[in-house]
C-alpha cells in the first residue's frame, strides 16, 4: 500500500512539474521592421532572410513556445519612411501587429534601421543625422508603445558595409561614419526610456557590426557599384549569422521580461 501511495505522489510530482515548464514557456509575436537587409535581398525572404532565421532559433529554445512573425523589411526605407505622421509603411506595420492569431502572446517589434539613412544621398530623408535619426527612432516606438500596450520594442544595432558602397544611393565613408554614429543614439534612446517604459524598450544585438566587418567577403554579397565592388547585403551565410545574433538578443529579452 505505502508503494502505491509513494508511486502516486511521485506521477503527481512530475505531472506538476511538468505542467509548470509548459507554463514557463512564452509564446511570441515579432515584427521584424528594417530595410533590405531585413526583407533579405538576393535571398528568399520566407526561409532565409535574417528573421526566418531569428524564428527558427527562437523555436528551439526551452523558454519560448509559438512563434508567429511578420517581416516589414523593405528596401531602401529609412526612418523617415516609418514615422508615424508619414501616413506610409507605419500602417503596415501596425497592420501586421493586429492580424496575430494569438492575442496572449509577447507581442515584440524587432527594429533594425540605419543603413539608408546613413547615406549621403538618395533614400528618403538622407543625410538622416544622428539627432535626427534618435527622434526618429522615438516617434516610432512611442507610438508603438502607445497603440499596443505591453508590447516590446527592441533595437538592433546596424551592421557593417564596406566604405566604397554606393550604389543607386551614395553611401561611401561618410555614410559608413554616420552609420556608427547611430549606434551610441540608439543606446541612449533605449537608456531614457528606463523610467518611463521600464521593462519595454531594449538593445538588441550588438555584435553584428563588428562580425559583418570582419567577415565581409564570406557573408556579404559582392555588388558592383558606382566606386567599385561594394558590401552591403548578407548572402545566406551572413543572414544565417545575422538571424541568430538577432534572435538570441530576443530571447535574452523575454527572459528578462518572464522575471
Amino acid at each position: 500500500m505505502k508503494v502505491k501511495v509513494l508511486f502516486l505522489i511521485t506521477a503527481v510530482f512530475f505531472t506538476c512539474l511538468q505542467h509548470s515548464f509548459a507554463q514557463a514557456k512564452r509564446d511570441v509575436n515579432i515584427v521584424f521592421i528594417g530595410n533590405s537587409i531585413t526583407y533579405g535581398a538576393g535571398l528568399d525572404p520566407v526561409t532565409e532572410a535574417p528573421p526566418a532565421i531569428a524564428v527558427n532559433y527562437l523555436k528551439q529554445q526551452g523558454n519560448i513556445g509559438d512563434v508567429a512573425f511578420a517581416n516589414q523589411g523593405h528596401s531602401g526605407y529609412t526612418t523617415v519612411d516609418f514615422l508615424p505622421s508619414t501616413h506610409g509603411v507605419f500602417k503596415d506595420v501596425e497592420q501586421a501587429a493586429r492580424a496575430f492569431a494569438n492575442k496572449h502572446a509577447l507581442l515584440i517589434f524587432s527594429i533594425k534601421l540605419g543603413t539608408n539613412d546613413s547615406a549621403i544621398e538618395g533614400p528618403r530623408g538622407a543625410p538622416v543625422f544622428p539627432e535626427v535619426y534618435y527622434q526618429n527612432l522615438k516617434a516610432i516606438a512611442d507610438s508603438l508603445l502607445k497603440e499596443f500596450p505591453g508590447c516590446i520594442v527592441i533595437f538592433q544595432h546596424p551592421i557593417w558595409y564596406s566604405p566604397n558602397t554606393y550604389n543607386g544611393a551614395k553611401y561611401l565613408a561618410e555614410g559608413l561614419q554616420r552609420l556608427q554614429d547611430y549606434i551610441p543614439q540608439i543606446d541612449q534612446l533605449v537608456a531614457d526610456y528606463a523610467t518611463a517604459y521600464p521593462k519595454r524598450v531594449f538593445v538588441g544585438d550588438t555584435k553584428a557590426f563588428d562580425y559583418f566587418k570582419k567577415h565581409s567577403l564570406t557573408d556579404l554579397r559582392p555588388e558592383n557599384g558606382h566606386a567599385g565592388t561594394f558590401y552591403l547585403h548578407p548572402n545566406k551565410q551572413g543572414a544565417a549569422a545575422l538571424g541568430t545574433f538577432w534572435g538570441e538578443a530576443i530571447n535574452k529579452v523575454v527572459k528578462k521580461v518572464a522575471k
